[in-house]
């Protein structure tokens, strides 16, 4: 269902900013971690079961605190007429979130879990937030304002927030995507807050061989129908 790195694949191709030394029994093989040459420049990589596909978002503890307690989002804190972003990179979330410490919106890391159903709805619904090369500007603006989702594909990020060749899928739900995501979509939810902090602490004094060690383990998502992307409409 999911491809993961061989060993030789992932030592071959994460290359940290000092030597390293990584031992065999705590290496969780990503393809997101590393500056993959083989890696399509539009590929979805994500945690998921077949039941589930994890994305995460970042709130304030108002948001948080009600989402965790009924199960999924709750209005008011949140708001159900705001364009909402997820996102299915771990790492991209810590990059947009600076490991949960940005700001007050965005101090807690949360796992949503939502349906196959939900997240490839989400995507065959979708225009692309930026108008395509081969589209003029009339037409992208007639097929993202008709759509419930907007996606743009952003470069990945290594564990340094360095750009990688590879992008990163950003699914942004209006409103009526919004209403199916809060009360259709969603499994689960998650406080990772704590596991965000602890890999930024360990990232920062160097401690690389300990983050592999407890970073989720992401595997390539192959969606049953071809994926929109600035190459592909």
């Amino acid at each position: 269902m999911g491809n993961i790195l061989s060993t030789h694949d992932f030592r071959n191709l994460f290359k940290p900013p000092v030597d390293v030394t990584f031992s065999s029994s705590n290496i969780k093989f990503m393809t997101n971690y590393s500056n993959f040459p083989e890696a399509p420049p539009y590929q979805i990589r994500a945690h998921f079961t077949d039941k589930i596909i994890r994305v995460y978002q970042a709130y304030s503890d108002d948001i948080a605190d009600a989402a965790l307690k009924q199960g999924t989002f709750v209005s008011p804190p949140f708001s159900m007429t705001r364009m909402t972003w997820i996102k299915p990179s771990f790492l991209w979330m810590m990059y947009r979130s600076n490991w949960a410490r940005k700001d007050i919106g965005q101090q807690r890391i949360l796992a949503i879990d939502i349906s196959h159903e939900g997240f490839e709805w989400a995507l065959t619904h979708a225009a692309l937030s930026h108008c395509p090369p081969h589209m003029t500007h009339e037409e992208w603006r007639k097929w993202k304002d008709a759509s419930p989702v907007v996606i743009q594909w952003d470069p990945e990020r290594d564990l340094l927030f360095r750009p990688l060749a590879h992008r990163s899928l950003q699914i942004g739900l209006g409103p009526t995507a919004v209403n199916l995501y809060v009360n259709d979509w969603i499994r689960n939810i998650t406080d990772v807050t704590p596991l965000a902090k602890s890999v930024g602490v360990l990232v920062d004094a160097g401690r690389y061989d300990e983050v592999l060690d407890l970073l989720p383990v992401e595997k390539i998502f192959e969606p049953s129908f071809k994926m929109i992307t600035p190459e592909n409409t």
